[in-house]
C-alpha cells in the first residue's frame, strides 16, 4: 500500500512540476523542485523528456546538485556534467563537491571524460583531493570504491569523557555514524566503540575498556556483492574497510549497501531483456534502436534454429496438421519448467547458496521435479488431446514429448547458470535465451520425432 502511495506521489510531483513549468512560474517550480530529496529530484529529471531536463537542472539549487548528480544514471549524469563544465569549468564541480560523500564524489568524477578527470580533481580543495584519491584507487564495484573516508577515530588510551568532549567539539557527526573507530597514530585499526555504549559508559572509563573487537572487517578489494552479503548476514549499519596491513581506510554505510542491492535487482530484471539500468528511457530513438538490435538479432538466431528443427519434419506435419497446433504447448510447458529452475538457481547464486558441495544434489532434485511434473502434465494434456482430436496416437505423442521436454527443461534450468558462471558469463543475461532455445528445439524434435517414429 505504501509503495502505491509513494508511486502516486512521485507521479503527482512530476505532473505538478510540468504544469508549473508550462505556466511559466519559474520561482514556484524552483521551490517545488528543491523541496524534494535529491533522489526524488533525480527521479523527476530521469522521468522528464530530454528537451526539458536542462531547464529542470538549472532550477536545482547548488546545495542539491551534488547529491542529485550522484543519484542519476551514468548516461544522464554525463550529459549534465558536460553542461556543468561548459558553464563554469571544473571549478563548477568543485562548488557542488563540498557536501558530498566521498564515494558519491568519486562516482561523479569517474563519469567525466578521461582528459578532464585530472583537471577536475586538481580543482578540488586539498581535503577533498586526499579523500578522493583513496576511493579512486579502487574499482567502482569493490568495497574500496564504495567506502567513505569520513570516519571518526580515537586512541584507545583516552577516556570516555575526552571522546565525548571531542564529539561535542566537532558539532556534527557524519551521516549514518553508529561507531567511533579505535586506531593508533599510524591509523592501525583495533576495534570500535558504539555510540550506544559510549552514552552509558562512565566518563572515567578508558576507551580500551569499552571498545569492541571488530569481526566484520571488510577488505577494500572485496566486490560490492560480497559487501552486501556481509551487511545482510550480520545486520550491520556500517563497517570498517581495512587493508591487508591493518590500516583503516574508511567505512561503508547501510545507505550505500541499499543502493547496491537495488542496482543488482534492477540488473537482474533488465539483463534478461538485454537492457541496462543505465540506459536513458528518453534516449534518442536511433540510439535506443541500436542498443536493442543486437539482442533481437541473438533471439532471431535462436528462432531460426527452432524453425530449422521443425523443417526437418515437414513431411510429418503435412500428413498430420494437428501436430502444428500442439507444438506451442510442448515448447511453452518446457520453457516454463526451465524458467522456474533458472530463476531459483540464479537467485541462489546471488545469495552464495550454491557451491560444488550441493550443485549435484540440486541437479538431481530438479530432475526429479521434472519427472514428476512430466508424468502429471503429460497425463492431463494427453487426455485433453485425445478428447479434442479423438486420436490415441496424438495423445501418446504429446504425452511422450511433454515428459521429455519438462525433464530437459528442469535439468537445463539448473545446469545452465552453473555452467555460465564457470565461463564468467552472467546467467541473468544469457540464461533465458539459451534455455528458450533448448526447450523449443527439444520440444519440437521430441513431438515431431516421436510422431515420425510411430508413423
Amino acid at each position: 500500500m505504501e509503495a502505491k502511495l509513494e508511486q502516486k506521489q512521485d507521479a503527482l510531483t512530476l505532473d505538478q512540476l510540468s504544469e508549473v513549468l508550462d505556466s511559466g512560474a519559474i520561482i514556484q517550480a524552483r521551490n517545488l523542485l528543491n523541496s524534494l530529496y535529491p533522489s526524488e529530484i533525480a527521479d523527476v529529471i530521469e522521468s522528464s523528456p530530454r528537451n526539458r531536463r536542462d531547464l529542470i537542472w538549472k532550477l536545482v539549487s547548488n546545495q542539491n546538485k551534488g547529491e542529485t548528480l550522484a543519484e542519476l544514471s551514468e548516461e544522464i549524469r554525463g550529459n549534465l556534467l558536460d553542461e556543468l563544465i561548459d558553464e563554469g569549468g571544473t571549478e563548477g564541480l568543485a562548488k557542488i563537491a563540498e557536501n558530498l560523500d566521498t564515494d558519491d564524489l568519486a562516482d561523479i568524477i569517474k563519469s567525466l571524460p578521461s582528459n578532464l578527470i585530472k583537471k577536475a580533481v586538481s580543482s578540488l580543495d586539498k581535503q577533498n583531493q586526499d579523500r578522493l584519491a583513496k576511493v579512486l584507487s579502487f574499482p567502482d564495484d569493490t568495497a574500496g570504491g564504495l567506502m567513505n573516508t569520513d570516519t571518526i577515530n580515537i586512541r584507545a588510551n583516552v577516556t570516555v569523557e575526552v571522546l565525548l568532549r571531542y564529539l561535542r567539539k566537532l558539532g556534527e557527526l557524519p551521516e549514518q555514524t553508529d561507531n567511533v573507530f579505535v586506531t593508533d597514530i599510524m591509523n592501525r585499526y583495533f576495534g570500535y566503540v558504539s555510540i550506544q555504549n559510549l552514552l552509558v559508559a562512565k566518563p572515567t572509563a578508558l576507551i580500551s575498556d569499552i571498545m569492541t573487537e571488530d569481526k566484520n572487517i571488510i577488505d577494500p578489494k572485496v566486490n560490492e556483492h560480497e559487501v552486501a552479503k556481509i551487511f545482510e548476514d550480520h545486520d550491520l549499519l556500517s563497517a570498517a574497510v581495512v587493508d591487508k596491513d591493518g590500516i583503516l581506510l574508511g567505512r561503508i554505510t547501510i545507505d550505500d549497501v541499499v543502493d547496491v542491492i537495488r542496482d543488482e535487482a534492477d540488473d537482474s530484471v533488465l539483463n534478461m531483456a538485454g537492457l541496462n539500468k543505465e540506459d536513458d528511457i528518453f534516449a534518442p530513438i536511433i540510439q535506443s534502436t541500436k542498443r536493442r538490435t543486437l539482442w533481437l538479432g541473438a533471439n532471431l538466431i535462436t528462432a531460426i534454429l527452432a524453425a530449422a528443427a521443425i523443417g526437418i519434419f515437414e513431411a510429418t506435419i503435412e500428413k498430420i496438421v494437428a501436430l502444428a497446433i500442439l507444438m506451442p504447448i510442448v515448447a511453452s510447458m518446457g520453457g516454463i519448467a526451465g524458467m522456474q529452475s533458472l530463476a531459483l538457481i540464479i537467485r541462489s547464486q546471488a545469495t552464495n547458496q550454491i557451491g560444488s558441495s550441493n550443485s549435484k544434489l540440486l541437479i538431481l532434485k530438479e530432475s526429479a521435479i521434472g519427472v514428476l511434473n512430466g508424468i502429471l502434465w503429460s497425463s492431463v494434456v494427453s487426455i485433453a488431446v485425445y478428447l479434442w482430436f479423438d486420436s490415441i496416437f496424438l495423445g501418446v505423442v504429446i504425452a511422450v514429448a511433454l515428459l521429455v521436454n519438462l525433464i530437459i527443461g528442469a535439468i537445463s534450468g539448473v545446469t545452465l547458470p552453473l555452467i555460465l558462471k564457470k565461463l564468467n558469463i552472467d546467467p541473468a543475461i544469457a540464461g533465458g535465451v539459451i534455455l528458450t532455445t533448448i526447450t523449443d528445439i527439444v520440444g519440437f524434435i521430441s513431438l515431431l520425432g516421436v510422431a515420425t517414429l510411430i508413423m
